[in-house]
């Protein structure tokens, strides 16, 4: 028996600024009508430019440029929040169909996820799926427990039996979490259907350019699996930490 598999994927990127800290010594301007928290009032800024070149820049800031000391170096001033590396993220495919699959002959596919992050506090990945594969009747096929029938989204196994059967995923390359030891390490997706809380699939606290990480994903299925298309979403939602 055959079963045709497709694997849907979605992406997300959600930005979110964390932790600018008060700098010390700015007073507030208030009035009935407004407040303006830490001013810092310019006579011009913007970007400027021509053929020849281009300008980004502040005039008029207090305080601004490099400080550095043993242990820490301060950038203040506008020009440095616009990070020297801005964030991105990336996804090589947003379908995966595996196509016609033979019961008891697990299937794998790939696709690649890529961030770059700039900010002092790094970034994280976290993926979920919306349900397990299922056909539009509703019948699914579960998410794998791996050969030692206690893997899950939080927990990683080992899953090389043919007689293992069920859909996961494993991580390999930059920033992904230590559970992944090698490429026969595999979890479950969270299942948002059942309140499962979106896992991370990478992260750092450093700065960053170009990191790239393969999600293998895996289904295998026995005889007794009914045959037909199989669908479910997976979200990855990038976010970055300033």
């Amino acid at each position: 028996m055959k079963q045709a598999i497709k694997l849907l994927i979605c992406l997300i990127c959600l930005i979110r600024l964390i932790g600018f800290a008060p700098l010390s010594g700015a007073a507030d301007m208030t009035s009935p009508a407004y407040q303006i928290q830490f001013p810092n009032l310019n006579m011009m800024a913007g970007q400027k430019s021509s053929e020849n070149y281009k300008l980004g820049d502040t005039a008029g800031q207090t305080g601004s440029g490099l400080y550095a000391s043993t242990g820490y170096k301060v950038r203040a001033g506008f020009w440095y929040i616009k990070s020297i590396i801005p964030f991105s993220f990336a996804i090589s495919s947003m379908a995966v169909n595996f196509g016609t699959i033979a019961a008891g002959t697990p299937s794998t596919q790939t696709n690649t996820l890529t961030v770059s992050a700039g900010g002092a506090g790094g970034y994280q990945v976290t993926s979920q799926e919306n349900y397990p594969l299922k056909m539009a009747t509703g019948t699914t096929i579960p998410d794998t427990t791996c050969d030692s029938g206690t893997c899950s989204e939080t927990t990683a196994g080992v899953w090389v039996n043919n007689t293992t059967y069920g859909f996961g995923y494993n991580m390999s390359g930059n920033d992904v979490p230590a559970a992944f030891i090698d490429s026969i390490y595999y979890k479950q997706f969270a299942d948002r259907s059942l309140g499962e809380s979106a896992q991370i699939v990478m992260s750092s606290i450093n700065v960053g350019k170009s990191r790239q990480a393969t999600v293998t994903y895996k289904v295998n299925v026995s005889g007794a699996q009914a045959a037909g298309v199989y669908r479910n979403m997976i979200t990855f939602i990038a976010t970055p930490s300033f």
